[in-house]
């Protein structure tokens, strides 16, 4: 363990106000202080640039009291304390600070207020960086220097307290095409996801806080107006602690893993290697709902596609509790871990999905007998007596329940019952109408004026969300299941419903901590895990974020956009890269998942690919989709794609093919794709109703390759003109989704819609020699059926190869 000196260089320059009386050093980073209590100096010690941006108020620390912000007065200086005082003395905040070769630690140690104290506020600290900012990490750089801010522990909250609910400041990222209408955004310029960084102006902030829960509060939540943030205790702003670097920008993930160990922070590593710098961070799996007995499919699979990690989208009957689905787990948990322990022989880790502190319908949390710890909206008492067999009943105060946005499964609790209803009467006497009594299999019972009533919270999904005490116990009992079983991958879905208690990303926090915490020592080391919802003190246990969902589009239409956009916000959250989860299904062709693979190439980034054996069994082209993966993957993790070509593969518009040479060599082939449409046509009696397209061939004379799909309806008498001088014709009929390709060769192979092959056409392989250059094609049929049929063409050359090999493993 490293020991260190505590440092404090005082400059008194001057005794009048806001000039710089205190300097705090670390070996690349100086931040002077003023006797304001403002930050007066941010400089790079090497190249001795100022980083602070003038004429922007810096305060070391705010308070909010009685709901005004108030900003710091003055301070004093004693030994390793800097008291910071506040306008008409009774607000003051004690620091202790101490200087570390890598950062410079600031504690809260006591605050004391002459109001009801709601939050204190470090910062914001104004920067001129503007280059890169990390609004998650809280790290802001450019090409000479970075600046960072750290939460040092759970309550101290990434950010400014833009929400009451302290979820993180978000927006529309659909919104434009690239990150650049990100950055110019109108949403507060707080970026992607939270605003522990933040851009600026006149450059970036960096800024955290600490709120005060003390007392119950009443906050717009979970789309309800009216929502109860009940008192939490956790020593409130006392004890707030965040720890500021600067360096250069290269050493910045370094220095956060430096601050991580030195500061006792989560630092779990994987394989003995910090997760963040893993290599195996951006592994791709396969999502396969496996049981017992369909085990040995899957792993095959994967052992097919080069993968080390198998992953159940759903195993779960129940959330809560985490019963197995009992058909693909007969011996529930103990059937989970034969299959861990046979998938390990085989060198694959399993994985299972979860949907964090939703709670199910049918989990003992809420059935025979409800929990008390159920999450809620708020609360209220019975106006009158009711009966168990009472269809309406009388509360005293209508404001929690009222509310319909969010209200998918409108139940309240009463003791042990739980009781469905339809509505609100709209005036005094205010009743709950159309009860449904024993929701839920509960026992309708009768109940006395004045017992509580509570308006549980839900979700869309029909569940019910823990509570605060209940949510931490649900973290504790997804540990019992990884330590029982040994699995190894883990995805937290559904974080957001931690915001039941009232306390956003400091509850998503608090949740997946207590998992982690849970965990063997052992095992604590050997979990990936990823999410869907980032946040600032959970960046240090995650491995990585993974998401964009595959469900209504083929793998080039799948959010692509947003996946995109998704690699920038890793970029400058110093994450590792994923593409997120597509789905591969009987149609899934060799191009698209090239073009996928390509992408992961391009980024450095892994993909979860849910697919089953009865799907890649029902593709023709399943068995070398599986290859390809393998191939690609491992040429990626190898490291074989030089800096030059992953930019050319981060470009959608750019199409791949590898093709393997050696045991660690590949040809790598970069392909000139045209994508066409023919469709039914009106003209004048007489005039043609063939389509003319455009195309250029960059590459070397080579086989024109084509891919033409029958799209809406049928066709009949296909054909294909070439630069209005040879002719390609297509005998016979094209039904509504069958597929023509041809790679070279004599024939052109003849495929249904699952890629599986059901003829050959012959084809003289001279007519589809094609030269460098712009050509014009011609493509004519006649359309048999169908509202809107269409003839897809898809024109393919091949540039290359460009020889890869790995030397050095």
């Amino acid at each position: 363990m490293k020991k260190y000196v505590l440092i404090i260089v005082l400059t008194v320059l001057s005794t009048g106000c806001g000039r710089t009386i205190l300097e705090l050093q670390t070996e690349n980073f100086l931040i002077g202080i003023n006797s304001d209590a403002r930050i007066s100096s941010m400089l790079d010690k090497v190249s001795g640039r100022e980083y602070l941006a003038e004429g922007e108020d810096a305060p070391l620390v705010s308070l909010v009291v009685d709901g005004e912000k108030i900003l710091p007065s003055g301070l004093r200086v004693t030994g390793n304390e800097i008291k910071v005082t506040f306008p008409g003395g009774q607000d003051t905040v004690l620091l202790q600070v101490i200087e570390k070769p890598t950062h410079i630690v600031f504690e809260a140690a006591e605050v004391a207020s002459g109001g009801h104290l709601d939050m204190l506020i470090w910062g914001p600290y104004p920067t001129l960086i503007s280059e890169v900012v990390g609004e998650c990490v809280g790290v802001v750089r450019d090409g000479n220097y970075a600046i960072g801010l750290q939460g040092l522990n759970m309550k101290t909250l990434g950010g400014y307290p833009v929400n009451d609910d302290d979820s993180m400041p978000s927006f529309n990222i659909f919104e434009g095409n690239d990150y650049s209408d990100i950055k110019d955004s109108e949403a507060g310029k707080e970026l992607y996801r939270g605003n522990t960084a933040s851009i600026t102006d006149f450059g970036s902030t960096v800024q955290a806080y600490c709120r005060n829960r003390d007392e119950d509060r009443v906050i717009l939540n979970l789309n309800h107006e009216r929502y109860l943030a009940r008192a939490f205790d956790d020593g409130g702003p006392a004890g707030s602690k965040i720890a500021l670097f600067g360096c250069p920008p290269g050493e910045a993930l370094d220095t956060i893993g430096e601050i991580e160990i030195e500061e006792g922070l989560p630092h779990p590593e994987i394989d003995g290697e910090w997760g963040k710098k893993y290599r195996g961070a951006t592994a791709s799996y396969l999502i396969i709902d496996f049981g017992e007995d369909t085990l040995e499919e899957a792993l095959e699979i994967t052992e097919r596609a080069g993968l080390s990690y198998l992953y159940h989208g759903g195993p779960f009957e129940t959330w809560g509790h985490f019963k197995l689905k009992k058909k693909q787990f007969p011996d529930n948990w103990d059937s989970l871990k034969r299959c861990v322990e046979k998938a390990d022989e085989k060198g694959i880790r399993l994985g299972v999905h979860t949907l964090s502190n939703f709670i199910t319908t049918n989990d003992p949390y809420v059935t025979p007998v409800p929990d008390k710890r159920l999450g809620s909206v708020g609360s209220s008492l019975l106006a009158a007596d009711i009966d168990d067999m009472a269809d309406e009943i009388e509360i005293a105060d209508p404001g929690f329940f009222n509310q319909f946005e969010n209200n998918n499964l409108r139940t309240v609790r009463i003791a042990d019952e739980l009781i469905r209803y339809k509505g609100v009467t709209s005036s005094s006497p205010w009743k709950l109408t159309g009860c449904r009594r024993g929701a839920f299999q509960t026992r309708a019972s009768a109940h006395a004026q004045g017992d509580e009533i509570y308006k549980l919270v839900d979700h869309g999904y029909k569940t019910f969300l823990a509570g605060m005490d209940m949510q931490q116990e649900v973290a504790e009992r997804i540990a019992d299941l990884f330590n029982y079983t040994g699995l190894r991958q883990i995805s937290f879905d559904g974080l957001e419903g931690c915001k039941s208690s009232g306390m956003g990303q400091y509850a998503r926090t608090l949740f997946v901590n207590s998992w982690y915490q849970a965990l063997n020592d052992g095992l604590r080391g050997r979990v990936i895990n990823d999410a869907s919802n980032p946040g600032h003190y959970f960046w240090h246990i995650y491995t990585r974020m993974n998401w964009g969902e595959p469900w209504y589009a083929g793998f080039r239409e799948s959010q692509t956009q947003y996946r995109l956009k998704n690699q920038n916000f890793y970029d400058r959250n110093l994450m590792p890269h994923m593409l997120g989860w597509f789905n591969m299904t009987e149609q899934t062709s060799i191009e698209d998942a090239e073009w996928l693979l390509a992408r992961a190439a391009g980024f450095d980034a892994g993909f979860a690919l849910a697919t089953s054996p009865e799907k890649v069994g029902n593709n023709g082209m399943g068995q070398d989709i599986l290859t390809l993966i393998s191939e690609w993957e491992r040429a990626r993790q190898l490291g074989a794609f030089s800096e030059e070509q992953k930019a050319r593969m981060k470009l959608v518009s750019n199409e791949f093919h590898l093709e393997k040479t050696g045991a660690d060599s590949w040809d790598l082939f970069s392909v000139e794709s045209g994508k066409f449409v023919h469709g039914r046509k009106v003209r004048q009696p007489g005039e043609p109703l063939f389509s003319t397209f455009s195309y250029t061939c960059r590459g070397d004379a080579q086989p024109l390759q084509f891919i033409i799909t029958a799209s809406g309806g049928d066709l009949a008498n296909l054909s294909m003109e070439i630069d209005n001088s040879w002719k390609v014709e297509i005998p016979g009929r094209l039904k509504d989704g069958e597929i023509l390709k041809y790679s070279g060769g004599r024939q052109i192979l003849k495929y249904n819609a699952a890629w599986q092959e059901t003829g050959r056409l012959p084809v003289n392989e001279k007519n589809t020699m094609i030269d460098p250059g712009s050509h014009i094609f011609n493509i004519d049929c006649d359309f048999e059926n169908g509202e809107n049929p269409e003839v897809k063409l898809e024109i393919r050359t091949f540039n290359g190869p460009e020889k890869l090999k790995v030397f050095q493993k």
